[in-house]
């Protein structure tokens, strides 16, 4: 499928979902819509191993035929009629796609009953959820429908009438992506287009649960390279990733994606995220776009309390540490660390970020797994770069044991849930490099009306390739600074006290000007006096 087609499948589906959620809020509506489509998904990729897998034994069925024999679907029948060879062909497909889904709850089963109305869909789907959670994984998946509610009065208020919504809602997202491609790539990019889709209407709450595409792309992009002298280019592979505040996940897939498509691959990706909504979108998210469960863990917990027993190791030699590690955290966050806390084996060092920001405390949760040879990108507010008390204290450690590599600074209004500007703080802990690479780039973007956007070929590459060639200095734009000339300026990481993009005032030549004034006078003078000739001539007062 083509770009172009992808991109119209995800319009597609968001017209479908902004015509039939009604008065339902936006956010509620996206995890129906986007289970459905998940649903879909782990249907049409199961159903396609099992016809491949039973080969001439696989049904292919009319569906008249279907109807004689009280089944939705072609694996339907085979099950009704081999139910002893059942048990080792699950046992099978556990082995190829990882997962079992019974064909009562396969979207063909499921698309069936909507179609024709069935007064059990609601029942149905219900027991499909929470096989889903229980048993078709090999790890239970507990929860992964838990926001979605089944009886929820948005829905209707009887049974009968939630029934007939569902009814509806399902048929018309089965007549919508009938007629595309329902591969990994193509239903995973069409569930990463909804997300954005609901995250520009869920406006300041956006922030919980995505990163804009272009901005993930940036640290992706940064994250792949060669640690110790980026113009090697990617790593061939990253055994473990993490982002601590993983959000839809979308950041982890993006840095999947670029190494990939750069010719390697990711050992696992891990993540943590503390709403529990946006923790199962991150689970459905990883599973829609082909990541097999083994190859993911999504935690559900506090970051700042570092409540995941993975990471929880007080024995330096058991710590977990990651090749990669991304985050778009809450901006900000006001946080309540005890006392205790400034013992935590993650701030013991470098001290406790003050309660009003807990920018520092997500900075430095993520760069105590952080590798010897890894590379972290985090985005941040401004504030971070220049506020004092123990946020200096914080950022002068951090510099003096040279581990911040690079600050750059992007353009405002790129987030659905800000207008302000933000920056990218890039951090090792084996830097190559004795100064720190200030990229200013604040300037460069294409305006829009409610959200500005970068150009990925122009504004994406520039900085990209800055970041990975790290030249001396690009006029208004870019300078690596010594360590010296930071200390001068009191640990200020403020980007413009660097990399100043004002335009500098075009140089007025005094001599120059002076000689127009004269020449000017000249000109008046001599009009006066031909406009006073004419006036004498006419016998009237001079001027």
């Amino acid at each position: 499928m083509t770009a172009k087609q992808q991109e119209q499948l995800g319009k597609t589906l968001w017209a479908i979902a902004d015509r039939l959620r009604g008065s339902m809020n936006a956010d509620d509506f996206r995890d129906y819509m986007l289970s459905f489509l998940f649903l879909r998904y782990l249907s049409d990729n199961y159903e396609a191993a099992a016809k491949k897998e039973l080969g001439k034994d696989y049904p292919a069925l009319s569906t008249d035929d279907l109807k004689k024999r009280k089944a939705n679907s072609n694996l339907q029948v085979w099950y009704n009629e081999n139910a002893a060879d059942v048990a080792a062909f699950e046992q099978q497909m556990r082995k190829k796609v990882h997962y079992v889904i019974e064909p009562p709850y396969l979207w063909s089963s499921i698309g069936e009953m909507a179609r024709t109305q069935h007064k059990e869909l609601l029942e149905t789907l219900g027991k499909g959820f929470k096989y889903i959670e229980e048993k078709s994984f090999e790890n239970a998946f507990m929860g992964l429908f838990s926001e979605i509610n089944l009886n929820s009065e948005k829905l209707g208020r009887t049974p009968t009438e939630r029934n007939e919504r569902l009814c509806e809602i399902i048929q018309k997202i089965a007549e919508g992506i009938a007629d595309f491609d329902t591969d990994a790539d193509t239903l995973g990019d069409a569930y990463e287009y909804l997300i954005g889709e609901f995250a520009a209407g869920s406006g300041k709450k956006a922030g919980e649960f995505y990163t804009p595409q272009q901005i993930s792309s940036i640290l992706s992009q940064i994250v792949v390279l060669d640690p110790q002298d980026p113009e090697q280019g990617p790593k061939k592979k990253l055994a473990k990733v993490l982002d601590m505040t993983c959000g839809s996940g979308s950041l982890l897939l993006n840095v999947r994606n670029v190494l990939k498509k750069r010719g390697g691959n990711i050992g696992k990706l891990y993540g943590q995220e503390k709403n529990i909504t946006t923790y199962n979108l991150a689970r459905m998210n990883m599973l829609l776009h082909g990541v097999k469960d083994t190859e993911f863990a999504i935690h559900h917990g506090d970051t700042l309390k570092n409540d995941w027993e993975l990471l929880n190791e007080i024995n330096p030699a058991k710590k977990v540490e990651f090749d990669a590690i991304v985050a778009n955290p809450p901006f900000s966050l006001r946080w309540d660390p005890s006392e205790e806390m400034a013992k935590d084996f993650r701030f013991a060092n470098y001290g406790l970020a003050p309660k009003s920001a807990a920018d520092f405390a997500f900075l430095l949760h993520g760069f105590h797994f952080l590798a010897q040879e890894g590379t972290m990108a985090i985005i941040l507010p401004h504030g971070v770069l220049f506020r004092g008390g123990a946020e200096q204290r914080i950022r002068e450690k951090l510099l003096r044991d040279n581990h911040i590599d690079t600050v750059i600074g992007l353009p405002g209004k790129l987030f659905y849930s800000t207008g302000i500007p933000v920056c990218i703080v890039v951090l090792k802990k084996c830097k190559k490099f004795d100064d720190v690479l200030f990229i200013n780039a604040s300037d460069e973007y294409l305006p829009g009306k409610r959200q500005n956007s970068l150009d990925p070929e122009k504004h994406i590459k520039r900085i990209v390739d800055t970041y990975q060639y790290r030249p001396k200095s690009i006029d208004r734009y870019a300078r690596r600074v010594s360590m010296a000339e930071i200390a001068e300026n009191d640990f200020n990481l403020n980007i413009t006290r660097y990399v100043s993009n004002a335009k500098e005032d075009a140089k007025v030549d005094l001599e120059v000007v002076h000689k127009r004034l004269v020449d000017i006078d000249d000109r008046i003078a001599k009009a006066r006096e031909e406009h006073n000739w004419y006036l004498r001539e006419l016998g009237l007062r001079e001027v």
